[in-house]
């Protein structure tokens, strides 16, 4: 069956946390988004996804799909209420006027969901995706294609490679998750032992190909090619 072999970079990680991985065509946002947070530690997949808002930026056909019900509502208020905002706009103060341009900009931003989208017409088209997640915390992470391959037999997607290990969840961006690992690997310090527990009890796990694997053959959106 066709499938995508894409890249994943952490932005900003140093040394950089990236994986590679083959998924089958035909995959939702949602279903992305599943697949990301399995190959790192963070906890926000299936059935969790509300753990945390997330989005794809699709800049350059300006969409962002987000599991966000205010921007989605507030993307559809902005829709059926053009005069409103036009006129908000014209009355407002002028010293309030950039930041109201800044925002009615934004509302203009398609706001998609991401359970019944598919990716791969934007993936094909422009070749990479951005994701963000916690917006709090500031994720970002590159899906880049490298190939499309026609005769893959799984129904589910498979790491391939990857190197560095992913940051646990709510360890308060880079800088924190930097903190985190010096601590977690300083056995004089003395946060030392509540951070190792600290850890466990958010499911941190150093890098593991074998134990991804084993995890993303629960995503399974697809038969698998007969014999395989």
């Amino acid at each position: 069956m066709k499938a995508y072999i894409v890249k994943i970079e952490m932005k900003g990680s140093e040394p950089l946390v990236w994986r590679r991985i083959i998924m089958p065509a035909g995959a939702t946002y949602r279903r992305l988004h599943d697949i990301i947070q399995d190959v790192t530690n963070f906890r926000g997949g299936y059935p969790n996804e509300n753990y945390h808002l997330y989005a794809f930026v699709l800049s350059k056909e300006n969409i962002r799909v987000t599991n966000d019900e205010d921007a989605y509502e507030g993307h559809k208020h902005f829709l059926k209420n053009k005069r409103f905002y036009k006129e908000r706009l014209e009355t407002i103060p002028d010293n309030l006027e950039e930041f109201e341009r800044a925002y009615q900009e934004s509302l203009k931003v398609v706001i998609r969901k991401p359970s019944g989208l598919k990716i791969d017409g934007y993936l094909e088209r422009q070749g990479e995706i951005l994701y963000e997640y916690d917006f709090g915390a500031g994720w970002q992470l590159v899906v880049r294609l490298e190939e499309t391959v026609e005769d893959y037999p799984y129904g589910y997607p498979m790491l391939l490679d990857g190197e560095g290990t992913a940051p646990p969840e709510d360890v308060g961006g880079l800088e924190g998750f930097y903190e985190f690992l010096r601590i977690y690997h300083d056995e004089s310090h003395p946060q030392h032992e509540s951070t190792k527990v600290w850890a466990t009890k958010m499911n941190f796990r150093e890098y593991n190909k074998e134990w991804i694997n084993y995890l993303l053959k629960s995503i399974k959106y697809k038969k698998k090619k007969k014999g395989a």
